[in-house]
């Protein structure tokens, strides 16, 4: 009986960060870090399609939408936002380049989390 309710819970919980998803501001990185390490001990390649996040894990894929434009662009998360900002995901410049807010700097995006 244990093993249904832990299968159960496992179930659950690849459901629920399969359907995760949520709305705020996208801001992208500057070429300052460029050749730098990330978090996850990767190199920042500013024109890569890679993100840095608050929560989710490395190597999560994420589907960045940008709201207004309806362009998207799927990245890697490989490295990590500080608490204090208030961002929902930071992406590359090729990443706001390719949802069309490389320019203003950010953008309201959704964000979901691919299977």
């Amino acid at each position: 009986m244990k093993s249904w309710i832990m299968l159960f819970a496992i179930v659950s919980a690849v459901g629920i960060a399969a359907a995760q998803s949520e709305e705020g501001v996208a801001n992208f990185y500057g070429d300052k870090f460029q050749g730098k390490k990330t978090a996850s001990g990767e190199l920042f390649d500013k024109d890569g399609l890679t993100a840095a996040h608050k929560k989710l894990p490395f190597g999560t894929k994420v589907k960045v939408t940008n709201v207004e434009n309806g362009k998207s662009v799927i990245v890697t998360v490989n490295d990590r936002m500080a608490a204090s900002n208030p961002a929902v995901i930071d992406v590359t410049h090729r990443a706001a380049d390719d949802l069309g807010f490389a320019k203003a700097g950010k953008a309201k995006v959704k964000v979901e989390v691919q299977k």
